[in-house]
């Protein structure tokens, strides 16, 4: 598969980026190469090889959850810059 003008305007809108015309030879190059990379990857026999589900072989170590002592509400909300009576008050993000 090679990338073309149009199916890097296609990228670039499902990715909500703007792309500039100077910069779409450089992308498509980029694209193209990692691309042409991943073919070769393909090639690569693989018969026998275990799926890696974890890049290291570290063990998370977890701590026991327990139930300790918490803020009451009224201390949670002690230094908010806006509150109302039960909740912290936020600037609204989504229209």
């Amino acid at each position: 598969m090679k990338v073309d003008h149009e199916t890097l305007h296609k990228i670039a809108h499902l990715a909500r980026l703007e792309v500039k015309p100077e910069e779409e030879q450089p992308l498509i190059s980029s694209l193209n190469n990692v691309l042409t990379w991943m073919e070769e990857l393909n090639e690569i026999d693989t018969t026998g090889v275990e799926p890696l589900t974890h890049i290291s072989t570290e063990l998370n170590v977890l701590r026991e959850d327990v139930v300790k002592e918490h803020l009451t509400r009224e201390e949670g909300l002690k230094n908010a810059p806006a509150k109302d009576e039960h909740y912290f008050r936020v600037p609204k993000v989504i229209e």
